[in-house]
C-alpha cells in the first residue's frame, strides 16, 4: 500500500503541476482523485489510499489547504517546488 500511496501522490502533484494550481491558483480536494485509474477509486482500499496521500502531501507542506464554503481547496505551496521536483523524479 505505502507504494500505491507514493504513486498517487506523485499523480495529483504531477496533475497539480500541469493545471497551473499553484499558490493562489486552487482547486477543490474532490478533484484531485479524478482521472486516477478505476480500480483505485472504486473500492475502500484505494479510497483511503486516496486520503492518505493527500493528508501526507498536506503535512508535508507540498499542498496549501484552505476551507471555503465548507469545501477543502489545495494548491501547490510555491516554497516547495524545488523538493517537489525531486519527488517527482524519484
Amino acid at each position: 500500500m505505502p507504494d500505491l500511496v507514493v504513486s498517487i501522490k506523485q499523480f495529483i502533484l504531477r496533475k497539480l503541476i500541469n493545471l497551473g494550481k499553484i499558490g493562489g491558483a486552487h482547486t477543490s480536494v474532490f478533484n484531485l482523485s479524478k482521472g486516477l485509474p478505476n480500480h483505485i477509486t472504486s473500492n475502500k482500499k484505494g479510497k483511503k489510499a486516496i486520503q492518505n496521500a493527500i493528508k501526507e502531501l498536506i503535512n508535508d507542506g507540498y499542498l496549501l489547504a484552505k476551507t471555503s464554503t465548507d469545501e477543502q481547496h489545495v494548491s501547490i505551496n510555491p516554497r516547495k517546488i524545488k523538493e517537489i521536483e525531486e519527488f517527482l523524479r524519484v
